[in-house]
């Protein structure tokens, strides 16, 4: 019973993803077709005439009946041939390959930074509840959750680089390190670390350590008052009104009992957080001139490149794709009510 039970999950599972995969596509889509770039100005130029304009049409496919387009679009992303960026003169594939480790290695920190401060915060705050502490920790929540993301970067880079000098500008590297470490992974910290070169890891360090504090400061914000919530419902359980009944301590209660109850609804809400982070360093990377995937859709957009926008929403739309299964695999895993 609990095999076939398991197929039948397998099965789901498979059909869900196809399903939002096709969904994906379909919204990826839908973004070249209605967004106010003509696709042919874009990769011609505005000066053609008439039968110059048909051509290149013809070229793109663009004469084809929608369906037809679709398909073909599919095919393409499908292989991850998002086509040529009119702006590098590179396939997009080989720009996105490029780019992405720069916003994985932020994000990665972002999110352990979020993780190690909004996690405990969360837990303090819903154990002494109703306190000063939890009337502090929420403001600073409320402050980190709402603050703008470019204001908050631009106040950290004015304090800590330009008044305090303890941390490198914008960028990923200083120009004198600029090459010295050979690209094995594309995350910089971990390439330094292979080379064992530490004069570039403390410098990379240094240009990193800001943007991922932004990030992180919101990431930790948001994870702190979602733990807090998770925290209040368990705590609210009978089965640690039983716990204290018997004299379990409050450290006791709290992370052998309640903390991992939590646990499943933490997984999802890590993975949707990483996924927001990174769709969403977007800013953070504009503001710190962070060499990652925002940056290069954000030049994109200006320069009217649709087929890196185009790649570069496919990339984060599987991104999210992703995380939501494994934190959906996770669940199945960790609560016994779904086995």
């Amino acid at each position: 019973m609990n095999q076939a039970a398991g197929r039948v999950g397998g099965w789901k599972l498979v059909g869900d993803l196809g399903f939002t995969f096709m969904g994906l596509l379909a919204a990826t889509f839908l973004i070249g077709r209605i967004m106010p770039i003509d696709p042919v100005v874009a990769a011609a130029g505005a000066d053609l005439t008439t039968a110059q304009y048909a051509r290149v049409a013809a070229e793109l496919g663009l004469d084809q009946p929608l369906l037809v387009q679709f398909g073909r679009f599919v095919l393409r992303l499908v292989q991850f041939d998002f086509g040529q960026s009119f702006l590098s003169g590179n396939p997009v594939s080989v720009d996105i390959a490029r780019v992405f480790p720069a916003t994985v290695e932020l994000a990665t920190l972002g999110i352990l930074i979020g993780a190690t401060i909004g996690v405990p915060a969360g837990i303090v705050a819903a154990v002494m509840r109703g306190t000063w502490v939890d009337a502090v920790l929420r403001c600073i929540t409320l402050i980190g959750y709402s603050m703008p993301v470019f204001w908050k970067g631009l106040m950290l880079m004015l304090v800590f680089y330009v008044m305090l000098g303890w941390a490198e500008g914008p960028g990923r590297q200083s120009i004198a390190f600029e090459g010295q470490v050979p690209t094995v992974t594309g995350l910089l910290l971990v390439d330094c670390l292979l080379q064992g070169d530490w004069d570039a890891l403390r410098d990379a360090w240094g240009h990193v350590v800001l943007p991922a504090v932004s990030l992180g400061y919101g990431a930790g914000a948001y994870l702190a008052r979602m733990t807090r919530s998770f925290m209040l419902e368990q705590l609210s359980q009978e089965y640690m009104i039983t716990a204290s009944v018997k004299g379990a301590s409050t450290t006791r209660m709290v992370l052998r009992h309640a903390l991992p109850n939590c646990g499943v609804q933490l997984i999802t809400t890590f993975a949707l957080t990483y996924g927001l982070l990174l769709e969403g360093a977007v800013l953070t990377e504009t503001v710190f001139a962070w060499p990652g995937l925002g940056q290069y859709m954000t030049k994109a957009m200006f320069n009217a490149d649709m087929n890196a926008v185009i790649g570069g929403t496919f990339v984060i739309g599987m991104v999210f794709v992703i995380l939501n299964q494994l934190s959906d695999l996770a669940y199945r895993r960790l609560d016994p009510r779904s086995q």
